[in-house]
């Protein structure tokens, strides 16, 4: 992902910075979406796996890139941590 574009993204519900996903990051959320047990914001499941992604500097959300293009939309951001 462009340097400059991730400069100015934030997440749109937080505003936390975004940070690209490692690989191992991806490997446990696609674990995670395997077993059924990542929602997105609005409630529904994820059900493709990650290829590429961002996450919150406070880990509570990531956000997919697909095609080289992040997805921002609040309702699309996948929730990692549990709802109390």
């Amino acid at each position: 992902m462009n340097s400059d574009l991730l400069d100015i993204l934030c997440c749109p519900i937080s505003h936390a910075p975004l940070t690209p996903l490692t690989q191992q990051d991806i490997e446990a959320l696609n674990e995670r979406i395997a077993a059924g047990t990542l929602r997105y914001h609005d409630g529904s499941a994820v059900e493709t796996p990650l290829t590429e992604g961002l996450i919150t500097a406070d880990r509570q959300y990531a956000y997919r890139i697909d095609d080289g293009i992040p997805n921002m939309l609040p309702g699309q951001a996948i929730e990692l941590k549990d709802k109390a």
